[in-house]
């Protein structure tokens, strides 16, 4: 252990100036120990009962979440920590382990208290530091808090865009397998003899089927079953190759007896097995399109819906924002988390609302982070419903994110937007979501409240339409 003197503690900046005497009783006053390579300083929720100084070594600062060691800081020889004068912080919110043997000096609470009433320049720059902490932890908390809340979206936003992005390679290798296939039925094809306007007719029917797909009426499976053993029938007694899975396609676009009928007024009946097959291929051709066009749209919308969510592209300047297009995209973004635990969505958005002046950013971080305790509060249930409702009020626009969950209690309910206050199991949760969230609404000039029994928690955001 180096001995520590007044000249020593001047070296650390802040303190540079404080008279050698205040620093000696400073010195005189602490205790002074060593904590071993591996040791910890402090844990999370120890009391925040001593002003300290690392006077050697350095101290890795961190939280634990989901089993990982989530990094705040790390601390090295000079840092002033633990209590400060004026301070409201109790308890430590994070856990500090020593990287190499570290030497700290820590002066008692009670001394603190002596130091505050008789020791001018010593308080004031000891207030100094405080004062940059708590503007240094504001700063990053925004920023850790998205990460965060990312981090959360992340594995179901991988869930949600492997998917399509699956069925468009497996659609890419059947259309190509397919398409390789259609010379051998283009043999067959090119030897028919038709009148152009006949042609002419079988491709009209055949796109105009083809336009109303989309649109066609969804079968039962046993009417869906009866119309392709009465397609098949006919099909069979002209010898039509392929007869069953052309049944199958022709039913699944919406085509009818009386559409084959149609065909065979217009194709002779040697050619029809050909017309027909050849047809057939274009459905297939049709269908794979179409499934990896809906892929593609799908990977595009959760793209479109992460840039805007994040608001990559637009600052965190204000600007006039329909509330309704961020609510959307968080749900978007939190489809997965929702359908894994079986929660039923239910909207209701007044669509007469107009736009507000707002950091849309920072609203999706409100949304993302009430809406993602809603489904941790129903996660005992098994299932739960969630109800997204907006309202006008005035001046202002309500938001109203509500649960069918266990509630929560009026002691908790008090506490609910404290700083580093949660109620998750040790590793699931900061404090710092509903913390932040506070801070975001109040920003916009807007208030957030919680009312809550069993059952039924409503978070309601209250923000001014004009800012």
């Amino acid at each position: 252990m180096i001995p520590v003197t007044s000249e020593h503690l001047q070296n650390i900046d802040v303190l540079r100036n404080v008279p050698s005497e205040q620093l000696q009783w400073l010195i005189d006053n602490s205790e002074h120990r060593i904590v071993p390579q591996g040791d910890y300083a402090f844990k999370k929720g120890d009391a925040l009962d001593k002003l300290v100084i690392i006077i050697k070594g350095k101290i890795f600062v961190f939280i634990a979440m989901d089993n990982q060691q989530r990094e705040i800081a790390t601390w090295g020889t000079g840092t002033i920590t633990g209590y400060l004068p004026f301070s409201r912080a109790t308890h430590t919110f994070a856990s500090g382990q020593a990287v190499e043997d570290t030497q700290l000096m820590s002066l008692p609470l009670p001394q603190v208290r002596e130091m505050i009433c008789e020791r001018f320049e010593l308080t004031e720059v000891l207030v100094h530091v405080m004062t940059d902490r708590v503007r240094d932890l504001t700063a990053n908390q925004l920023q850790n808090e998205k990460m965060t809340a990312l981090g959360k979206l992340s594995a179901g936003l991988a869930h949600e865009l492997n998917n399509p992005a699956s069925a468009v390679v497996r659609g890419a290798v059947s259309l190509k397998q397919h398409l390789q296939a259609m010379p051998e039925y283009f043999k067959e094809v090119i030897s028919v003899q038709m009148r152009p306007e006949d042609v002419d007719l079988v491709r009209d029917v055949m796109f105009e089927v083809i336009g109303h797909h989309q649109h066609k009426a969804t079968l039962s499976m046993m009417e869906r079953s009866g119309k392709e053993d009465d397609m098949y029938d006919w099909l069979s007694q002209f010898n039509v190759k392929n007869a069953q899975d052309i049944a199958e396609n022709f039913v699944e676009f919406g085509f009818t007896l009386t559409h084959l009928e149609t065909f065979k007024k217009h194709i002779s009946e040697k050619d029809l097995s050909a017309i027909l097959n050849w047809i057939n291929k274009n459905l297939v051709t049709e269908r794979m399109v179409t499934d990896i066009e809906e892929a593609s749209q799908r990977i595009s919308k959760l793209v479109q819906s992460v840039k805007t969510f994040t608001h990559m592209d637009q600052g965190n300047a204000r600007q006039q924002s329909n509330i309704h297009d961020g609510l959307t995209n968080t749900l978007t973004m939190l489809q997965y988390k929702l359908r894994k635990n079986n929660i039923q969505l239910v909207q209701a958005f007044d669509k007469d609302l107009p736009p507000i002046n707002a950091m849309i950013g920072e609203l999706n971080q409100v949304w993302t982070n009430l809406i993602d305790n809603a489904v941790d509060a129903m996660e005992v249930n098994g299932k739960g419903v969630l109800e997204i409702k907006t309202e006008r009020d005035g001046d202002c626009i309500k938001v109203h994110i509500i649960d069918n969950g266990p509630g929560i209690p009026p002691e908790i309910s008090r506490r609910i937007f404290d700083p580093f206050f949660t109620t998750k199991s040790i590793g699931k949760g900061t404090g710092l979501g509903l913390d932040i969230v506070n801070q975001i609404v109040k920003q916009h000039k807007g208030a957030i409240k919680v009312e809550s029994v069993p059952g039924r928690t409503n978070f309601w955001v209250s923000l001014p339409i004009k800012g």
